[in-house]
């Protein structure tokens, strides 16, 4: 959905989809709930919800079966890199990951921190506070990363960045697998964590996009990596 001139309604959609995409609220198969509990869980009217439920219709994101209700679609696509399946099967190795990351994300904190809904500020801010407990209690932390950078590449409202996450997932999953046996790499994850949100909150396009990259330089020279 491109981001100009965005209806409450595009804003609405795209939040139900985070919702079953990041939050993993909702899996492929399940069904919505109903209009007046969906409306009130997103604070919006009952005409706003059902343009929104239209518009991820149209998507192949959402299905309405008569007599039964709103179901999510068994739609693999959802999850997958459009147009570019072929390249998230490729057996990349870390350098290549992370220069990917590189070269991507710290932009995409700088458009996340222009553009982001309240809502998506919220849904950044709490994965971004959810990992540091993972982290301080040990924990695995895998899927929580993916959320939150995910949550950031959502807030940007940039179609390409987003099919392109998957792939950088590779990098993310590698990267937290091997970074929890180093100390001083989990140390570092946690500070630049939080600067990112500091910078994200202030919706400090400059200052998240620097916290961005130092993070991603970090983890390349905790694991040797450090482009030439």
């Amino acid at each position: 959905m491109t981001r100009e001139k965005r209806s409450l309604a595009e804003n609405v959609a795209d939040n139900i989809l985070a919702m079953i995409t990041i939050d993993k609220k909702y899996a492929l198969g399940d069904k919505l709930p109903n209009e007046n509990e969906l409306s009130e869980e997103l604070q919006v009217s009952r005409t706003t919800l059902r343009e929104a439920i239209r518009i991820l219709v149209a998507y192949n994101v959402l299905e309405i079966q008569r007599g039964k209700g709103t179901y999510i679609k068994n739609n693999c696509e959802l999850n997958e890199v459009l147009g570019l399946k072929e390249l998230s099967t490729f057996q990349l190795n870390m350098k290549d990951l992370y220069e990917m990351r590189l070269i991507f994300e710290p932009q995409s904190a700088y458009y996340a921190a222009k553009r982001a809904t309240d809502r998506e500020l919220e849904r950044i801010l709490y994965y971004g506070k959810l990992e540091e407990e993972l982290i301080l209690k040990k924990e695995d932390r895998t899927e929580v990363e993916q959320a939150f950078h995910k949550s950031i590449a959502k807030a940007t409202h940039n179609e390409f960045m987003n099919r392109l996450m998957p792939i950088l997932y590779q990098a993310i999953d590698k990267g937290v697998l091997l970074s929890d046996t180093n100390e001083e790499m989990v140390q570092n994850t946690l500070n630049d964590h939080q600067m990112i949100m500091e910078f994200l909150s202030k919706r400090d396009a400059e200052g998240a996009k620097t916290a961005m990259k130092l993070h991603i330089i970090h983890a390349m020279r905790g694991f040797g990596i450090m482009n030439e």
